[in-house]
This record gives C-alpha cells, structure tokens and sequence, in this order.
C-alpha cells in the first residue's frame, strides 16, 4: 500500500507546490491498490524547471498540478499501470521503462489531440 503526502510534489526547482488536492485523492485511491511503497520523483513543476526537464516546454501537464513520476519499474510499474487503468481517474499514462531511469507518469488532464499512453 502506497500513501502519498503533499509534500512529496514539490517543485525541485523553486519549491512551490501547487498540486491539487484531488488529484492527490486520486493517488491516494490508487495506492490502496497496491502492494508496495512508490517513489514521487517528480510532482508540481514551475513553468522555468519544466522547460528545462521536458519537451513539453513551460506549460506542460507537470505544471498544471495534474501529474506525477512514479519510480517503477518492472513488476510494480505493470501492477501500477493495471490499478491506475482500472480505476478510469487517469487520462494520460506515460511510461519509462528502460535505461537508468525507470517511471510511470500519470496524469489526469483532458486535452484535443493529446495521446492517452505514450512511452519515452
């Protein structure tokens, strides 16, 4: 089981948090779904650490307050994509799983033309 502090989505770069406390509640439900502790490694971005960390410039998903980077990888990030899946709460699933850096992303942003899984 999986607990998420609003803490943990902080901007790495200037400390604001501005994650919204339902998709908190969402990452929440999500992680009485499972089995394991997961890592946040990135939450909430400002515009300036966004555009440094992702293609997706100074407006992307992470600086909405909609999105996070699970830490996962093999079993777990099947069994976390499967629970997140299910639950229909996410609209975007990104996924990482090869090389040093291994994660999923979640998010649950509704945008045109916006895929709903993707990979890196």
């Amino acid at each position: 089981m999986a607990k998420f502090y609003r803490e943990e989505f902080a901007c790495k770069h200037c400390g604001k948090n501005y994650i919204q406390p339902d998709f908190l509640d969402k990452l929440n439900r999500l992680g009485e779904k499972l089995s394991f502790p997961v890592v946040v490694t990135s939450g909430y971005r400002c515009s300036e650490h966004n555009q440094k960390v992702s293609t997706t410039g100074p407006n992307g998903p992470h600086t909405t307050g909609r999105a996070v980077d699970l830490a996962v990888r093999g079993v777990e990030a099947l069994e976390v994509l499967e629970a997140a899946l299910t639950m229909g709460e996410f609209s975007g699933f990104g996924i990482q799983q090869k090389g040093a850096v291994r994660f999923i992303h979640l998010d649950d942003i509704i945008g045109d033309n916006r895929p709903m899984i993707w990979s890196y």
